[in-house]
């Protein structure tokens, strides 16, 4: 690689000058180097070495002698082109969780009315972002914030509480618990938000119930819930007004209850907290106590999560091969949208051609079926699409393509002859 900056530098250092906070300067200075370039050179002189071989095999059958088949040259080329499939999408993978420091982490924050949600958003944020009121339905649209939390951005949505209707005959004096056609307006698009988030912080309260304050489930917030847990390391619990239940094994009791109803939720995603505690005016009374609901902590807990969430993952490779260290995949997380795009359209060719050189793959097998012959022609074409994706990412574009496959053919074939 030459000294000159190439499109992917150019592009981070785009990325350093809006940076705001200390997650985003991190990632967008990783990109400055040249180690993504240089990744994407090596993978791209792998392929056209790879599709030299087939091209040889394609111009020189009927002159040269050759020590494998057609078949057998496939596969080995195919056992190469694999374990490069693979490095790619861990590529792809980290340019997902890079796309997430560098646009912020969606979170939003979804239960039943009540609950707390403004009240937690606003302890957050530090001000009164959004309408906090014991009437239900206050909050009847998505209400987003950006805000750094531990160095990382992250646009955090308080939504329309969730609730279960209740069928009430007409004029009666339950028509207030009937839902209308605004609020549930107001829940689709927080089950919406809630869907297509990062993360989702699921708020819970203890309520006033038969003479008592106990954990509140409303049917409707833990349904969707249940459906989000699914997914994992997305969903995080705060059960909130702690303060009304000084009972610790009642808390305790609350955390349990909370993972039987969530199946698949760890009791160190559930967070016990008190907005009221934690709210400013409070705080002023008793400045001894840094952390009054306990809201930082789950602040913190928080944070903690976001660094699993966004930590580069390695690839899955046989043999402990290098590429398999954690360090050097850390570069990958500076990668663009536009690179991923690129390097999922390179993994979709690279998937074309082992389909095309390994058609009899499948663990089934069809007594009395002839083994297909690759078509080497079409092998090579997908080789040839998939570098050429590699080589876009760094604004080289196909220029020399032909000539550097014509090297690795007069390379392999003629000079060791």
């Amino acid at each position: 690689m030459s000294d000159r900056l190439d499109l992917t530098q150019v592009e981070a250092l785009g990325d350093v000058l809006s940076a705001t906070t200390e997650q985003q300067r991190r990632l967008s200075v990783r990109g400055t180097t040249n180690a993504l370039a240089r990744r994407y050179e090596e993978w791209r002189q792998q392929l056209l070495y790879a599709r030299g071989e087939l091209e040889a095999l394609i111009d020189f059958s009927e002159d040269q002698h050759f020590d494998e088949s057609p078949t057998e040259l496939c596969a080995s080329v195919a056992t190469q082109v694999e374990v490069l499939r693979r490095l790619i999408q861990a590529h792809s993978r980290n340019a997902v969780r890079g796309e997430m420091l560098r646009n912020g982490i969606a979170i939003a924050l979804l239960g039943a009315p009540n609950a707390g949600k403004s009240s937690l958003l606003n302890c957050v944020v530090g001000r009164e972002a959004a309408i906090v009121s014991h009437e239900a339905g206050t909050t009847r649209d998505v209400v987003e914030v950006g805000i750094d939390l531990g160095g990382y951005f992250c646009r955090l949505g308080d939504t329309a509480g969730l609730r279960t209707a209740k069928h009430a005959a007409s004029q009666s004096s339950q028509m207030q618990d009937v839902v209308g056609q605004i609020e549930k307006e107001g829940m689709r698009r927080a089950k919406e938000r809630a869907a297509d988030s990062d993360v989702v912080v699921v708020v819970l309260s203890f309520e006033y119930i038969d003479g008592k304050y106990q954990l509140y489930l409303d049917t409707e917030v833990m349904s969707t819930a249940a459906t989000l847990v699914q997914e994992k390391d997305k969903v995080v619990v705060v059960i909130n007004k702690q303060d009304t239940s000084p009972d610790p094994s009642a808390r305790e009791a609350a955390v349990y209850t909370t993972i039987e109803a969530l199946p698949g939720i760890s009791k160190d995603r559930i967070h016990l907290i008190s907005c009221k505690d934690a709210d400013t005016s409070n705080a002023n009374t008793n400045p001894s106590n840094e952390d009054a609901g306990h809201v930082q902590s789950f602040l913190h807990g928080l944070i903690r999560h976001f660094g699993a969430m966004t930590a580069a993952v390695t690839p899955d490779l046989a043999g402990g091969a290098n590429d398999a260290d954690p360090s050097i995949w850390q570069d990958s997380l500076g990668a663009s949208e536009r690179h991923r795009l690129l390097l999922d359209q390179c993994i979709g060719n690279l998937d074309t051609f082992l389909a095309e050189v390994q058609p009899n793959s499948s663990s089934i097998e069809v007594p009395g079926a002839d083994a297909q012959e690759p078509d080497i022609v079409v092998a090579a074409e997908n080789l040839r699409a998939a570098a050429v994706c590699l080589a876009k990412i760094t604004g080289r574009g196909e220029a020399g393509d032909v000539e550097e496959v014509l090297g690795v053919v007069f390379e392999k074939f003629c000079v060791g002859k």
